[in-house]
């Protein structure tokens, strides 16, 4: 999961109401209960314990647990009556590139007055999406840049009457309306695709900029700096992108807070120049400091592959439904306490990607076949950087002006039946009033998470469909267990962000409760069945940085 800590985040207070959405008209009469008795509490615990299972070796892209993972998912497609999905296969292939890097131990910095360095890991973490075999930065000039954000929506430019060409970056993580507390900025606390450093990075390229770097506060990023100091001299992998126009920075990561202040001290500044970043009209500044580092990079070109299948559309087999989760998670790597180096990924997301196989048995079973097609898409690399899915986005085996929605998956409840479901993404499209109105016909309820500044809708899957202007919906798992209480899911949600998020440890249990997962996927199930029939497309709703892609792609 892209998405780190957000387990031990997602207690919810926000409650949605059902309320009917437009009015709707469909052809045929849709069988509220078609479908639903192929869901099994047994079928979906078996393929979370096998895809979970040591000798799948914690399902990495490039590894023999690729290969056993997308041929399990090959045979299990074809088991439950899918289609292949690309054409005649149930692959499709995701050229991609191994980046290794090996940054100096120290970053030398210079002022007019002194000299010193920053420690590699301890002050900062480096790295670069470039595959030259040598990063080398000398006495490039460091700029501070506010929130690095160009945002004509928002009457923002950060990078006004700003020259970065050639130089080094230094940007805040997040909105200015977050760390302002001020609702008129941008979103306020809710963060928007500019607040991810994702972007920072990607706009920092745009601007020439040759190294970009993000101030890191927990509050702001929703990860302690413990979290990036995992990517120190380690590897990642990105699209091969060989051939094609691509912008980048020589060098791009985090800085830590403490070693901020010790550059603004350098350059004759304090923390109260990053807090004028927080106003409209905001000026960046030369600092007068010059910042050297080099970089060592190995790379290895390989492919990894998403996996797909579908269920041909008797009315509209153009018109598609997907639904998303990803396989992959991170491999063979440093030991436990118990000596375990297997990354299992039982949760995260062997329990998603074993919900894509109910969900694909329960439509195989209908009696009355969907009217629009059923995608279901397996994709690889989500741990990486969602690249399945960005690669699947660009390159689209079912046309995005043709899609109705993604429904995305990463991570679902094994602690038993909850009253509760909780949506990431308040009012981003209508796919959220749908579900909350499935929902109300089970005496449930759906919520929002209550750190929207978190910016959670960025970190999984969807958000490349998102990107492509499709409806998407993700949600995670309730916390008001039945016969428990909220305390009881909140504590569960706890101690698995404490003992197992992205370590060996997150492996299958047969103790799970898995009844509370199978509901889940009754009400995700239910609104993509809705979707096959209806005549009427979800729509974004109005703020949605994703609306006007939409608009402008419906009307070619």
């Amino acid at each position: 999961m892209q998405k780190l800590f957000l387990y031990s985040l997602l207690f919810s207070v926000v409650i949605i109401t059902s309320c009917k959405s437009k009015e709707e008209k469909t052809a045929v009469a849709i069988d509220e209960t078609d479908g639903l008795a192929a869901f099994s509490v047994d079928s979906l615990a078996k393929h979370i314990a096998v895809l979970s299972g040591d000798d799948f070796l914690g399902r990495k892209p490039f590894t023999e647990g690729e290969t056993k993972t997308i041929n399990y998912l090959k045979d299990q497609f074809i088991a439950a009556g899918l289609e292949p999905g690309n054409g005649n296969s149930y692959f499709q292939d995701v050229p991609m590139v191994r980046i290794t890097t090996n940054a100096s131990a120290q970053m030398q910095v210079q002022s007019s007055k002194e000299k010193f360095t920053l420690k590699g890991r301890e002050d900062y973490v480096v790295w670069t999406d470039k595959t030259d075999p040598a990063i080398n930065l000398k006495d490039a000039d460091l700029v501070f840049a506010g929130y690095g954000v160009v945002a004509p929506e928002y009457n923002w430019n950060d990078y006004a009457g700003l020259d970065v060409k050639g130089k080094v970056v230094l940007v805040l993580v997040n909105d200015p309306g977050f760390n302002a507390g001020d609702s008129s900025l941008f979103k306020g606390k809710t963060m928007t695709y500019y607040g991810r450093w994702t972007y920072k990075f990607e706009e920092a390229a745009r601007q020439g900029a040759k190294g970009c770097l993000i101030i890191h506060s927990t509050d702001a990023a929703s990860y302690p700096f413990a979290v990036v100091q995992n990517s120190w001299n380690t590897s990642k992998l990105r699209l091969d992108n060989r051939g094609k126009q691509e912008t980048l920075c020589d060098m791009v990561g985090w800085i830590s807070s403490p070693a901020t202040k010790k550059l603004l001290k350098a350059a004759g500044k304090d923390t109260t120049l990053l807090t004028k970043a927080d106003t409209r009209g905001f000026k960046g500044e030369d600092l007068g400091l010059k910042v050297s580092i080099d970089m060592k990079v190995k790379t290895e070109y390989n492919l990894s592959h998403n996996v797909i299948g579908k269920i041909t559309g008797t009315k509209h087999p153009d018109e598609v439904i997907v639904y998303t989760a990803h396989w992959d998670h991170l491999g063979i790597g440093t030991p436990d306490e118990t000596g375990d180096s297997i990354y299992n990924g039982a949760l995260d997301n062997a329990s998603g990607t074993a919900g894509l196989l109910e969900l694909a048995r329960a439509f195989t079973s209908m009696k009355t076949k969907p009217e629009r097609t059923i995608v279901i898409l397996a994709v690889t690399a989500e741990e990486q950087g969602l690249w399945g899915s960005a690669y699947y986005a660009q390159n689209p085996v079912y046309p995005a002006a043709k899609t109705l929605a993604n429904i995305n998956m990463d991570g679902l409840t094994w602690y038993g039946k909850t009253k509760d479901l909780i949506m990431i993404g308040k009012g981003q499209n209508e796919l959220e009033d749908y579900l909350s109105e499935e929902a109300a016909k089970k005496d449930r309820v759906i919520a929002f998470e209550v750190h929207p500044e978190a910016g959670y809708y960025y970190r999984s899957d969807h958000f490349n469909f998102a990107k492509a202007g499709i409806p998407s919906l993700y949600t995670e798992s309730g916390t008001d267990v039945d016969g428990h209480g909220t305390d009881y899911g909140k504590a569960k949600i706890d101690e698995y962000a404490a003992k197992n998020y992205h370590r060996p440890s997150d492996e299958y249990d047969s103790t799970w409760k898995l009844d509370g997962a199978i509901e889940d996927l009754k009400l995700m199930f239910q609104v993509g069945k809705r979707l096959s029939f209806t005549e009427k497309w979800p729509e974004w709703k109005e703020g949605s940085e994703f609306k006007a892609i939409r608009e402008k792609q419906l009307k070619q």
